[in-house]
């Protein structure tokens, strides 16, 4: 049985863990070859652990016992060159590149955290690393190819640049996914005389590192923090139910991977310049940002 992505080729960045291993996986069952990028190491600014170089390799045996190729390389978003050296190596292997996904991303945010970096690592990461990455993949793209970028609906909500419980790093997660949306607006329109369609996938909170850490803990439950307390995922999780419309804590990464087939298949042929929401309901329950 044929797949939709079938003698295709996918650029993840992000790809070692969390909605980045969800696409690749996803997509190497449909039939998909994967690049698979991922820095691998942490970042001072980020409260959390980044992926490690044996997250990368688990994804590269999870392609493989689907029984699809794949090039995993390390590689910094913020750095164009080092996006560039993987997208090289992949071509050099698998031949082509069809479908990117610009899903690297972070979010230093932990309350009472006043440092600026969170603000410039969040942007040079989530902003300039999609940049980075289109930038990369577009000379070799052919027409009819596909570019799904991971946004957040954080970058839809009012106040997230602006709340002082975000901190800078949660300021700058915020400004950098609404940019984000704007330069899918504007890349839709040069890339549509190609037919390379480009979207925007939305995610509410979803279960991976990126919401699973202590730092966001608190954030979500500041009145223990303020008992000097550190909050657990346990004492998080009730509050993370009350974020969506539905009865749900998080979305899950396939959930974001099963679009992202979806739109890198020619079963969305026509749909490009889109900001697809995967949020269960929430940006309409909290336009304004919970309690807004």
């Amino acid at each position: 049985m044929t797949g939709k992505l079938d003698g295709k080729v996918a650029f993840i960045t992000g790809a070692a863990r969390g909605q980045g291993r969800a696409h690749a996986i996803a997509m190497a069952r449909e039939g998909a070859d994967i690049i698979a990028v991922d820095i691998c190491r942490d970042i001072p600014s980020n409260p959390y652990p980044l992926a490690t170089p044996e997250d990368l390799a688990e994804t590269e045996r999870s392609v493989k016992e689907i029984g699809r190729r794949v090039v995993a390389r390390i590689a910094d978003v913020r750095e164009r060159h080092e996006l560039r050296d993987a997208v090289d190596a992949g071509l050099a292997d698998l031949g082509r590149i069809d479908i990117v996904v610009a899903n690297a991303g972070i979010l230093p945010m932990a309350m009472g955290n006043p440092d600026p970096m969170g603000f410039v690592d969040a942007s040079d990461v989530d902003l300039l690393g999609v940049m980075n990455t289109v930038a990369v993949a577009i000379p070799h793209l052919p027409d009819g190819a596909s570019i799904i970028v991971t946004g957040s609906t954080a970058g839809m909500i009012r106040g997230t640049t602006t709340s002082p419980d975000m901190g800078p790093g949660g300021a700058g997660y915020g400004w950098s996914k609404r940019i984000v949306m704007e330069y899918v607006d504007e890349m839709c329109l040069h890339l549509a005389p190609r037919m390379i369609r480009i979207n925007a996938i939305h995610p509410t909170n979803c279960n991976t590192h990126l919401l699973q850490n202590e730092g966001m803990y608190g954030v979500f439950r500041p009145d223990l923090k303020a008992e000097g307390k550190t909050p657990t995922r346990e004492d998080a999780e009730p509050l993370f139910n009350l974020f969506q419309a539905m009865p749900i804590p998080y979305i899950e990464p396939e959930d974001m991977a099963n679009l992202g087939v979806f739109l890198a298949s020619d079963d969305s042929r026509y749909i490009t310049g889109q900001h697809i929401r995967v949020d269960a309901g929430s940006l309409l329950k909290w336009p304004n940002g919970p309690g807004g």
